[in-house]
């Protein structure tokens, strides 16, 4: 087994995914990875927030995409989001001082429902 298979699935530090570009399977850009959200109680990365710059005059936009809507290419270093870039651009998002309120149960549900996933703590 190669150095890289054997250490593809291994635990990473949040500061090396953070950063990490993030593209539809077209290759397409989507943003980065802004910031992780791990639920304390269970120890799950629940959240990746994902930048979206649109353009200098709109600012950036945030995105709170589940987790485990990710798929990790290794040999890229990119995290794969099977979403358009029309549709991410449509999905429900925030501005960086305006964060949603995550611990009400309605909008992590709609979070997920909006990327077909069921909801982190399920």
């Amino acid at each position: 087994m190669s150095q890289l298979a054997m250490f593809s699935n291994s635990p990473v530090k949040a500061s090396s995914v953070i950063g990490t570009g993030v593209v539809n399977p077209q290759g397409e850009s989507l943003g980065e990875i802004k910031e992780l959200v791990i639920d304390p109680r269970i120890g799950r990365v629940a959240y990746a927030v994902v930048s979206l710059v649109r353009s200098f005059v709109m600012g950036e936009k945030l995105f709170a995409i589940p987790f485990s809507a990710f798929d990790y290419n290794v040999t890229k270093n990119q995290y794969v989001l099977d979403v358009s870039r029309e549709r991410m651009i449509a999905a429900p998002g925030f501005d960086a001082n305006h964060w949603p309120t995550m611990s009400e149960e309605t909008w992590n549900r709609e979070i997920s429902s909006y990327y077909g996933r069921t909801p982190f703590w399920e």
